[in-house]
């Protein structure tokens, strides 16, 4: 018993750190973000040729070196997450709403509906996201709104697919039963007797979702398939850093850091999350 409640109170610290790890990477880099936009917007855009190169921590005021242009990594970094951030967070929050609803529908009334709408996710499925992000942005471009568009539509299935799955187990309960017995109209039934047991897990994929848009938007924008070259981003800074890796380390070393920790906050809380509102693992689904 002494044993079996060490274990279980050494995980429930570890939980704690997990989650208060997570917030401070995450509401760090927010705040830092929000802070440069309002008070500093042109900090990583001004242009030094005096200060071209100039390595992290070296001369007053620049702590993580400039790049070729003389403009601070660490401003550039900062704007640049302003650009990640709100692909990750827009594209992750238009991918589940239009996933709730085709869940929804699909799940709840079946049949030639649910057939189309599962097999269109099977096809989007099979196709490989690179593929798909090269013929959609030679057809429409590229950009941060239609970056952010390309993510909603290849991330919708899975947002589709867990929500269907959760209705097919919740449709044929007694609550649901009596309210259409009653004469509860199917919206109502839908978003409001169905939609919140089964908000948990959709928050759950959400959070991990967000920081897989990310690291998808940095990779595209790097491989010049993603965000305006003009814009500051961690992908764009990384590919202006392939250059001069071997004498300017810190233009590709920064914004890959900044990637990395935002990632990992991002899936500490998502899986903090995972084990307080989706203990079950229907995110598995």
């Amino acid at each position: 018993m002494t044993t079996v409640q060490t274990r279980s109170d050494t995980l429930k610290r570890f939980k704690n750190l997990e989650f208060i790890l997570g917030v401070l990477l995450v509401g760090g880099i927010t705040l830092a973000v929000v802070i440069t936009h309002w008070l500093f917007p042109d900090s990583g855009t001004q242009v030094n040729l005096t200060q071209r190169l100039v390595p992290p921590m070296t001369e007053p005021g620049i702590w993580l070196g400039t790049d070729a242009l003389g403009r601070d990594i660490l401003g550039r970094a900062i704007l640049g997450g302003e650009i990640s951030l709100k692909v990750g967070v827009y594209s992750a929050l238009g991918a589940v709403i239009l996933g709730i609803v085709m869940g929804l529908i699909s799940g709840y009334y079946g049949g030639f509906v649910d057939v189309f709408v599962m097999r269109f996710a099977d096809v989007q499925l099979a196709l490989p996201f690179i593929l798909l992000a090269i013929t959609f942005i030679a057809v429409i471009g590229g950009g941060l709104t239609n970056m952010i568009i390309l993510l909603i539509v290849s991330q919708w299935v899975q947002y589709a697919r867990l929500v269907r799955g959760s209705v097919l187990s919740l449709r044929d309960q007694e609550f649901i039963l009596s309210a259409r017995a009653i004469g509860v109209h199917d919206i109502r039934i839908l978003f409001q007797h169905l939609l919140p047991n089964l908000i948990g897990p959709v928050i759950v994929l959400m959070t991990l979702n967000v920081a897989n848009n990310i690291l998808l938007e940095s990779s595209l924008t790097f491989l010049g398939l993603g965000v305006d070259p003009t814009i500051p981003s961690w992908g764009g800074m990384l590919a202006e850093g392939r250059t001069y890796l071997q004498t300017a380390w810190w233009l590709s070393v920064f914004p890959g850091l900044a990637i990395l920790l935002t990632v990992l906050g991002l899936n500490l809380l998502g899986d903090w999350l995972r084990d307080i509102l989706d203990p079950t693992g229907r995110t598995s689904l």
